[in-house]
């Protein structure tokens, strides 16, 4: 047998907080291994790096979820008992459900409403000295996940239910304050929505058949019983939350925008397909996840190594997208490696690895493409502005992150033009790995 190598460290949860994103990748790099162990909240864990540690990570024979998603996780961004945390039949059931509202009518209908909330919301900006992008973002976001959902939602309260799903997702690598403002946050959305589903199963509200907020409300589990309320609506905030924590992805866009100008005109310029491999480079050089989790079914040997029942282990996801033997200067913004890349469902996880159907990988990854799309057609076509003077520094300390300012604009103005963008639902992406079957499951 091949000896895993080891951190010699009692605990290094003070050293995961404090360097961030980076933490799993410059161990890799010291131990010039992709699988080392170490500790973290006291018990040990192996952590795996790059496709074949990939491919080893979603292979459903070797590992499971129930009991790798941490409680401080489950109780600030997916709820407790969710579908994150499920395994085998129960889980393709429950996925089932999430699919059966993911049609590419159902997620053309999503990307109109967002197109309507863009526009809305441009008006408004030009009477405006300064928007703070990604605050104006999430509440687009928000506003057209609970539209397409079938989620009620008050003028008075857009501001503050946005801010409750993007402190769920602010709290998931956080201590203190920020993961208190998180659980406060769920405690408030699931009561929220745990009266809207108590309103569609007794009748007081109407929503239509096939909308998120239905299917979810009537879904029967494997025993044939209603989700009971609370368990149904962290499962429907499960299809809102996402959604809304693709503001990060779109501040970032716009930061490449900026930052990288060149590419801003060849968006312009037309080029075939470039909006794609735009967005895909945003998703691949900034930073989302940190890693994901799961626990080993059995003992089992794989390459020399020995793995044993109960196993934590973490996979890498922001090491394995800045690996050079996997991508060419990896620490350079290039969309143009997206027009030649062959890669597999193992190099390219920002939004997780392997299949969407029979696995964990987020098929919803189709989706958040789409979107960022969208927004990138609607910050390049649509408007005009200013970037002033601001700090958009974000750093890999922070998990999640996003530039320190929310990427401020000023003297934003329409041109006039309709990005096609908004017209009608792209076809699916060309690329293997991020293809979208006719029915996207949003999560894994």
């Amino acid at each position: 047998m091949t000896n895993i190598p080891k951190e010699k460290t009692l605990d290094s949860s003070v050293k995961l907080l404090l360097e961030g994103f980076p933490f799993l990748q410059r161990r890799f790099r010291k131990f010039n291994s992709d699988i080392f162990e170490t500790r973290l909240l006291l018990q040990k864990v192996v952590c795996l790096h790059g496709p074949e540690g990939a491919a080893l990570f979603y292979d459903n024979e070797y590992f499971k979820r129930n009991g790798a998603v941490p409680k401080r996780v489950q109780k600030t961004l997916t709820g407790e008992n969710a579908l994150h945390t499920m395994d085998d039949a129960a889980h393709r059931h429950r996925k089932e459900m999430f699919m059966s509202v993911m049609s590419q009518e159902s997620i053309k209908r999503l990307l109109d409403l967002m197109a309507a909330q863009w526009q809305a919301y441009t008006l408004e900006w030009e009477t405006m000295d300064r928007v703070v992008l990604f605050d104006e973002v999430r509440e687009i976001m928000c506003r057209g996940a609970c539209a397409w959902t079938g989620v009620p939602l008050k003028e008075s309260e857009v501001s503050k239910r946005a801010d409750d799903f993007v402190a769920r997702v602010d709290a998931f690598g956080a201590v203190g304050p920020r993961h208190w403002r998180g659980r406060f946050a769920r405690i408030r959305s699931e009561k929220w929505i745990a009266r809207i589903i108590e309103q569609v199963r007794n009748g007081e509200l109407q929503v239509q058949e096939g909308t998120p907020a239905h299917t979810v409300a009537w879904h029967r589990d494997l025993n044939g019983e209603l989700l009971d309320q609370h368990m149904a609506a962290v499962e429907l905030i499960n299809l809102i939350r996402p959604i809304v924590a693709i503001a990060r992805y779109i501040t970032f866009s716009a930061l490449a925008l900026h930052q990288f100008p060149v590419y801003r005109q060849r968006i312009l310029a037309g080029e075939e397909n470039y909006v794609e491999y735009f967005v895909q480079e945003v998703r691949r050089y900034y930073p989302f996840a940190p890693f994901l989790g799961a626990r080993a079914r059995s003992d089992f040997e794989w390459q020399g190594y020995e793995f044993e029942e109960g196993q934590l282990v973490l996979l890498d996801v922001y090491g394995t997208l800045h690996d050079e033997r996997l991508w060419e200067r990896p620490t350079a913004f290039s969309p143009e490696r997206f027009k030649y890349w062959k890669g597999s469902k193992f190099d390219f996880i920002p939004q997780g690895g392997g299949d969407y159907d029979s696995g964990h990988r987020c098929a919803g990854e189709w989706i958040t493409i789409e979107v960022m799309k969208q927004a990138v057609a609607f910050l390049t076509e649509a408007i005009e502005y200013r970037v002033p003077n601001q700090d958009l520094h974000y750093s890999l300390r922070r998990m999640p992150t996003y530039p320190k300012s929310g990427f401020v604009i000023s003297n934003v103005r329409r041109t006039g033009k309709l990005p096609a963008a908004f017209a009608s639902v792209p076809p699916a992406a060309s690329h293997a790995a991020t293809a979208a079957p006719q029915r996207c499951p949003f999560l894994g």
